[in-house]
């Protein structure tokens, strides 16, 4: 499998909440820095992924990808929908990869605009 479809296959699980997806896609080292989660670990990883993402997820539209060895950085826009509004957010995620598997991921993206389509 191609860098790019474990990504995908990642992203997409992710979003959607298929955690047990997810999972097959990172390593257990897995660390991960955004604006919003940091993790040193795939456990701490879920542990801090919002329940909600599933419900304001509208899908997710990859406008680029840079591949240069192990390492993979995608530039998407996040489709969401609240009952705020709906609107898609520009993210940049770089990754690197091991034996098939992400093991870090650098995610981002502006909180700002995130924060304007969610309620409260």
């Amino acid at each position: 499998m191609k860098n790019g479809e474990i990504y995908e296959g990642y992203l997409t699980a992710v979003l959607t909440g298929d955690n047990n997806t997810a999972s097959k896609y990172i390593a257990d080292d897995f660390t991960f820095n955004g604006p919003v989660l940091k993790a040193n670990n795939k456990k701490e990883f879920f542990a801090g992924l919002s329940p909600d993402l599933p419900a304001i997820t509208r899908g997710y539209n990859i406008l680029q990808q840079f591949e240069k060895g192990d390492e993979l950085c995608t530039l998407f826009e996040y489709n969401i929908e609240t009952p705020v509004g709906k609107g898609a957010v520009y993210m940049v995620e770089w990754n690197k990869l091991r034996d098939g598997q992400l093991v870090s991921g650098k995610l981002v993206f502006d909180p700002a605009e995130f924060n304007a389509l969610m309620p409260g």
